[in-house]
């Protein structure tokens, strides 16, 4: 009778044990919002697809982002629906989101701003995701695989020498025409992969670039930050004097890199790096 009544003991206390593992782990299930697609793909990078419940018509990437519930877009989220969505943790971005994030916040929801300017930043931003998300040591991996593959680049740009480091030119848009210079991510990529930005000294990020100068700075390579189709380089040869510039002689020109892998700040601007690395220097 002992016996029995010890093995039923024991059934109860496991039986208990199980159920208290499972309610700590429902605490810490979260419902997210991300209302920037940069946020969302880190998001994902560490595993939350099941807590998402709601992102912004710009979040494209993973293709499972496309079917999530959606809360208006990047410039514009509906409060309303953000709020019926009922949200533990709101993820945003700095700028142009700035006004939302205050309401918000007013509003008592528990908002993290991820608004990195360097590579560095970027990866702290994903070690604190992973913190409130309860994913730390999935955000470790992550970073640790982005710190591998710019490692990998960064010994391969030691064996080349400074005068065979390319003048690079990328084109964030083409009307107006706007360079990306020091303090973007552009910038910093360019440098990692050994390059000279030509747009390097611009007052800002992100800003207007005359014609005129990229013609005077003359890149042996041009970069589009958005993708086109091939008739997109007839039209820069057809540009007035482009035609002198060595990028465009060479027709080292290309347009078939995916923008989001340069110029969002998540996981994939590793990937973004290799990508460059292999048009300057694998033609």
């Amino acid at each position: 009778m002992k016996k029995i009544i010890l093995v039923v003991n024991l059934i109860l206390i496991v039986s208990c044990f199980f159920q208290n593992l499972s309610s700590a782990s429902d605490k810490q299930r979260q419902r997210i919002i991300s209302l920037a697609p940069a946020t969302t793909e880190i998001l994902f990078s560490l595993g939350l697809d099941e807590e998402i419940v709601g992102v912004t018509t710009f979040c494209n990437y993973p293709l499972a982002a496309e079917k999530k519930e959606k809360v208006g877009t990047f410039s514009q989220p509906n409060i309303e629906k953000i709020l019926s969505l009922k949200p533990d943790l709101v993820l945003a971005t700095g700028l142009e989101q700035a006004y939302i994030v205050g309401k918000l916040k007013q509003i008592g929801l528990k908002v993290y701003v991820s608004d990195p300017s360097t590579i560095g930043e970027l990866m702290n931003s994903i070690k604190e995701i992973g913190h409130l998300t309860h994913r730390e040591s999935e955000a470790s991996v992550v970073v640790a695989g982005m710190e591998a593959k710019i490692r990998q680049i960064s010994e391969k740009v030691k064996l080349i020498d400074q005068d065979k480091k390319p003048k690079v030119f990328i084109e964030i848009w083409h009307d107006p025409l706007m360079a990306a210079g020091q303090g973007s991510f552009v910038d910093e990529l360019i440098t990692l992969v050994g390059g000279i930005n030509i747009a390097h000294d611009t007052p800002r990020a992100y800003s207007y670039f005359s014609p005129e100068q990229v013609i005077e700075r003359n890149p042996d390579c041009i970069i589009f930050g958005y993708m086109s189709d091939p008739e997109n380089q007839i039209n820069i040869k057809g540009r007035m004097g482009w035609d002198k510039i060595k990028a465009v002689k060479a027709n080292h020109l290309y347009n078939d890199i995916n923008p989001d892998l340069f110029l969002r700040p998540g996981p994939r601007l590793a990937d973004g790096l290799e990508e460059i690395y292999e048009r300057l220097y694998n033609k």
